[in-house]
């Protein structure tokens, strides 16, 4: 009798079942229910039976998908830091590598301020502002994290510096830029035909970053010493 031969296995990971599928579906709608409220209510007064109402979930569905409350912000500063890396990366990309390290700080300002104060923005507002909530070993992970994302601005913050246009230290300009263009989280709102005349109102985020431009860069490389 001939001996069937076994089915070929499939390369790669296995198909997920649909219920896998849609448990991952239910737990990103999680993490983005979660930074809409956390950024709305604050952390301390969002309740996890209001997160799970937001996605039509039981109260206690979060738990199948988290440890506690704590794990499910966690995720959100992950999820917010990561949408931030691929955003740079893929502004970065777009902008060709013929670009000089002013143009370069340009691209890496604006996509700054998308990832701030545009479109889904929530995620990374509630890091700025819940970081005390985290445990000291979750704080570890989401500095991990942030370095990755600021490590694409030291080459071009030091190009800059070499060139005799940054008006401070690497390091500190670094350190400086970050706190000016995260702090626009509390003030900023976007242009509105209600109330043209609020300061916080007449620019753009292409004028936002103009502005951050002219603070932290000099127009012109000064003149070599004799």
């Amino acid at each position: 009798m001939t001996e069937l031969a076994e089915p070929k296995r499939a390369r790669g990971r296995p198909r997920k079942t649909e219920n896998e599928r849609d448990d991952g579906n239910r737990r990103q709608a999680l993490i983005a229910a979660a930074a809409r409220l956390f950024h709305l209510k604050g952390y301390d007064a969002t309740s996890t039976r209001e997160i799970a109402a937001q996605v039509g979930m039981q109260p206690g569905s979060p738990f199948y998908h988290f440890g506690n409350k704590q794990d499910l912000l966690l995720a959100v500063m992950v999820e917010g830091m990561k949408q931030a890396i691929e955003r740079q990366r893929a502004a970065c990309a777009a902008q060709g590598q013929d670009l000089s390290a002013r143009e370069q700080l340009r691209t890496l300002i604006r996509n700054q301020f998308d990832v701030l104060l545009g479109p889904d923005s929530d995620f990374i507002p509630v890091m700025l502002y819940e970081w005390r909530s985290l445990n000291d070993a979750q704080r570890q992970t989401i500095t991990r994290i942030k370095d990755d994302y600021e490590a694409a601005w030291n080459p071009v913050l030091q190009a800059l510096h070499n060139k005799g246009q940054l008006r401070a230290p690497v390091g500190l300009a670094r350190l400086m830029i970050f706190g000016a263009l995260n702090w626009s989280v509390q003030w900023y709102e976007a242009p509105s035909a209600t109330a043209p005349s609020s300061p916080t109102r007449r620019a753009t985020l292409d004028e936002l970053t103009e502005s951050a431009l002219q603070l932290f860069l000099r127009d012109d490389a000064p003149a070599p010493a004799a």
